[in-house]
């Protein structure tokens, strides 16, 4: 099988005012086809690093990367300039923040149709427009054409998150990296974010690569997890062995941290 990710002894190093960090200390992992691989840990365990470097998207003067990084079989360590010609197209990104990510200044229209003329070349105006529409039909936002002409701020952090899945379809990319993309969502809205991500992946087979700290997105999501703890990977396997069953205390640090509801103990 032809992996569309194939990660070896990845590091990735950080120049701060303060020295030199290893942000990501030799790990590896694989994405095939139609499954989804995630990247779980506490903030600062290096999993937003592993992806952003994987996509080559740290600054280049600040972040020194070695081992093999093979995305759809181009090595994006050794020739970084490969990337150029994948990203959008085999491998497309849903960033964490849609307030930050999305210009306040544009429209979602003028931001979709941007992208549709730059991914299809030669596409008109009011064929991108049309395209637009479609790609927000296809992540379920409702009345689109109304949404096209709004700003992001007028949008709920739902309609927000399913603006940048879009965006992110424009390529009708093969691999998805979703850099924790329910983190500022409320439980109901994170749901049917993340039903949207699994019924695209059923409907057209795109891989992902989610990155969270939630068990529980983990948990609904996953083919097979790592939990990352300072730049490592501390346990790897199938998702219910990890989280069901973990053998590191890490993940049973984890689990024994997610609330619970119970009558044991309970006062009035």
């Amino acid at each position: 099988m032809n992996r569309l990710l194939d990660v070896e002894d990845l590091q990735v190093e950080l120049i701060t005012g303060r020295g030199v960090v290893r942000a990501v200390d030799g790990i590896s992992l694989h994405v095939d086809p139609g499954e989804t691989v995630t990247l779980i840990g506490e903030s600062g365990s290096g999993k937003s690093t592993t992806a952003m470097g994987l996509l080559r998207l740290l600054p280049p003067d600040l972040a020194v990367l070695s081992g093999r990084a093979a995305v759809a079989g181009h090595d994006v360590i050794a020739d970084p300039a490969a990337i150029e010609g994948l990203r959008g197209r085999v491998v497309g990104l849903v960033p964490q923040d849609p307030m930050t990510a999305l210009s306040p200044v544009h429209t979602v229209g003028s931001r979709l149709v941007e992208l549709v003329r730059l991914r299809h070349r030669g596409t008109s105006r009011r064929q991108a427009r049309v395209a637009a529409r479609e790609l927000l039909e296809r992540v379920r936002v409702p009345d689109p054409e109304r949404v096209l002409d709004r700003h992001p701020h007028q949008l709920s952090g739902g309609l927000q998150q399913r603006v940048l899945i879009a965006c992110a379809l424009v390529g009708e990319p093969e691999l998805l990296v979703a850099d924790e993309p329910t983190s500022a969502l409320d439980v109901t809205v994170q749901a049917g974010v993340l039903d949207l991500l699994m019924e695209l992946q059923e409907r057209t087979g795109v891989a992902i690569l989610m990155i969270t700290h939630d068990l529980g997105v983990a948990r609904m999501v996953s083919d097979r997890v790592h939990v990352m703890r300072g730049g490592r990977f501390v346990e790897s396997g199938e998702v219910e062995q990890v989280i069901g069953a973990p053998a590191h205390p890490y993940p049973k640090q984890l689990l024994a941290a997610v609330p619970r509801l119970s009558g044991e103990g309970a006062t009035a």
